[in-house]
């Protein structure tokens, strides 16, 4: 019998999280990802609940699939697919999180001239996805170690894909590790491409743009496509939790 990772580790059950999660000031994250195509959630995590978080990496009943990333040309590094049940404290991200960025990528879609909107609850979308028959779900932790990273790639998985996503650090910069920034590039038309490094520390979330968002340039709104990725690990290990609120076909 499999047991779950809340009843494994306490600090999982995300009992006060939806009540955090429903206080931040949506209206700053929504102006952060509009200007930067990012908004930075310091300290959404507490270290607890960080530590077991990077401690299930090893709980290999959880994972529905492990991604060795130098077989597949992704980089140095790995990471691992939870399998449905989430853990609570994954699934409250998902689901509580999900509520107050609906707005924000109907907004984008508008701006961008895309006819598809998204419902206001997670479920309704999931239910969208498994009717396409994504049902695999995509949360996932990453583990890197010295000289390990991440190209730069989108998360996108299937015919739905909803056009942000949340990355968690679960180790703390300049103890656990160094090196391993956190990197974003935004490809804008006839112009070079624009790179920016967010800063993390551990518990911080970043909510980023998982394809492309628009931009207001000096003739109307334009599409800009968003990559994103980690530097090299120069010591040490690094855990992240990724949130991704379309599931995989």
């Amino acid at each position: 019998m499999v047991v779950s990772a809340s009843t494994r580790f306490a600090s999982l059950a995300g009992g006060e999280l939806p009540a955090r999660i429903a206080a931040l000031d949506w209206q700053r994250l929504s102006d952060d990802l509009g200007s930067l195509g990012y908004a930075l959630i310091p300290s959404l995590l507490g270290p607890e609940q960080c530590s077991e978080l990077a401690h299930l990496y090893a709980v290999k009943d959880l994972f529905r699939s492990r991604v060795v990333m130098s077989r597949h040309g992704f980089g140095r590094g790995e990471y691992q697919y939870f399998n449905y049940p989430l853990p609570d404290l994954i699934a409250s991200l998902r689901t509580d999180i999900y509520p107050h960025l609906a707005p924000i990528a109907n907004r984008w879609h508008e701006l961008m001239g895309i006819d598809v909107r998204f419902p206001a609850s997670h479920a309704e979308f999931l239910a969208r996805c498994h009717e396409a028959g994504q049902l695999r779900p995509t949360p996932l932790l990453l583990q890197y170690e010295a000289d390990d990273y991440n190209c730069l790639h989108q998360d996108l998985y299937g015919e739905h894909v909803f056009p942000l996503q949340v990355a968690v650090l679960l180790s703390q910069p300049g103890r656990d590790f160094t090196g391993g920034e956190f990197v974003l590039t935004e490809q804008r038309p006839r112009m070079q491409s624009r790179a920016e490094v967010v800063p993390l520390e551990q518990g911080d979330a970043v909510v980023f743009a998982v394809h492309h968002r628009p931009v207001q340039g000096t003739r109307g709104i334009y599409r800009v496509n968003m990559r994103h990725g980690v530097s090299r690990l120069r010591g040490g290990r690094r855990h992240t939790l990724g949130v991704i609120f379309h599931d995989a076909t």
